[in-house]
């Protein structure tokens, strides 16, 4: 015997695809911002290069400001950051690069350690950054000040920031793409299930295939086909039960016809006594297909209420005991001293029970006893019929018998499922030999 192959799981699935994209477009980031990084890296180093060339240009060991010679593209680069130094030999400037000290306050300068100062002179950008040591003591004491023009140290951080920041604006278009087709792929054995959810035919037998599927879609597909499995047998009884309904109207509604047709030429009593009873006959019929509508007909947000078994067997047994006299029967109530109660639909409980008591009336001989019982155990409680009318099987046997069908059964067993009670019919306690109970468990 060939086994299944084991069901993949859908988040594996998703993952792998999900995954592999970022992966890719992992790999595409980090290889443009290995390639920015080096390019950026190289045209600061070279603009570094320039400003030490001119910054070496301009200084002059006496102190006084050498002019630089005029700007060629030797001396153009666009990381050029503009660095001034000033030195000081103890007390005595020996090199202003920039002409920077008739407008700065030395005093205000760190001895060492970075600082922002304001330099005022003309043709001159007010701040600076400032970076101070300085090393030995009197008049070997020599101190060093380095300067750098903020507004360039700001273009600098934002011409790169630029640059760092326009590959992932180009990507993101394209990341968004691979995951919006990530999803989507990753989502359509969700669509194919739902599409053969939606061709499905539960009353034709049809059931989904539960090879070669997710693991995580196990448990929808058993729900979905124990779902058709309910309606198919459903569906069978309500098949079922129109064939016998069929059948069982087929019955008298012939004999109406014979015996109307036999009246006609022999109006005798006996003919229309039997036309009478036949024409009952379908009448009970129909009563009994109404009272089946109404049991399926449960009305939205009704609401199960407590309802006493004992107060509606004591009322039942009340109304039908007229008839019971008339038909030669016995009919009586056994109950606990204390209430039973169940949550059910009143109306729907009550014609069950009425439905079981006239039809131990109808389908007994005169003579027999019918006994109601309302009963409490440990683990179940409930209400039965019995009635001493026939011998072992007649409660199978008994509606053939008196040429009914028993739809009075059919009735009480779809309100009992509606109830969430089952219906149990068998052998009673002797003397009696039919008992047929609605059994509600405790829990």
């Amino acid at each position: 015997m060939t086994s299944l192959p084991r069901p993949r799981l859908l988040r594996h699935y998703l993952l792998r695809w999900t995954l592999g994209v970022v992966l890719v477009i992992w790999l595409a980031v980090v290889a443009q911002a290995w390639s920015t990084a080096f390019r950026e890296a190289r045209k600061f180093s070279d603009g570094q290069m320039v400003a030490v060339a001119r910054l070496w240009l301009a200084a002059a060991p006496t102190g006084a400001v050498r002019p630089l010679p005029q700007e060629g593209a030797e001396l153009a680069h666009e990381f050029l950051q503009d660095v001034a130094v000033l030195a000081w030999e103890g007390e005595r400037l020996v090199s202003d690069t920039h002409g920077l000290a008739p407008g700065l306050d030395a005093s205000a300068l760190p001895v060492a350690g970075f600082s922002t100062v304001e330099v005022r002179a003309p043709g001159l950008l007010p701040l600076w950054r400032t970076f101070s040591v300085e090393t030995g003591e009197g008049a070997v004491r020599r101190r060093v000040v380095v300067l750098m023009d903020m507004a360039q140290r700001h273009e600098l951080g934002k011409d790169i920031a630029e640059h760092v920041a326009q590959p992932a604006l180009l990507l993101l278009p394209l990341v968004l793409l691979l995951l919006w087709w990530t999803v989507r792929r990753g989502l359509r054995p969700l669509d194919r299930l739902s599409s053969e959810v939606a061709a499905l035919d539960g009353f034709a037998g049809q059931r989904l295939d539960t090879a070669h599927r997710f693991s995580e879609f196990a448990s929808t597909v058993t729900a979905i086909n124990t779902l058709v499995d309910t309606l198919q047998a459903r569906a069978q009884r309500e098949r079922e039960f129109a064939s016998d309904v069929a059948h069982e109207l087929r019955t008298p509604l012939s004999a109406l016809a014979l015996q109307a047709r036999a009246a006609q030429h022999d109006p005798s009593p006996e003919r229309l006594a039997q036309l009478e009873r036949e024409s009952l006959r379908a009448g009970r019929i129909l009563h009994q297909l109404l009272d089946l509508a109404r049991a399926q007909r449960k009305h939205a947000g009704e609401d199960d209420d407590p309802v006493a078994l004992g107060e509606l067997a004591a009322r039942l047994v009340a109304a039908h005991a007229p008839a019971a006299h008339e038909s030669g029967h016995e009919i009586s109530l056994s109950q606990p001293d204390e209430p039973v109660r169940v949550k059910a639909q009143p109306m729907l409980l009550e014609l069950a029970l009425r439905n079981l008591i006239e039809n131990a009336l109808r389908h007994t001989p005169p003579g027999t006893q019918v006994l109601v019982t309302v009963w409490r155990d440990a683990e179940s409680v409930g209400v039965s019929v019995s009635d001493d009318g026939g011998g072992p099987g007649s409660a199978v046997a008994r509606p053939a018998e008196s040429g009914g069908l028993g739809l009075g059964l059919r009735l009480v067993q779809r309100i009992a499922e509606q109830l969430g009670a089952r219906l149990e019919t068998g052998p009673g306690e002797a003397p009696m030999t039919t008992r047929f109970a609605l059994r509600w468990t405790s829990a």
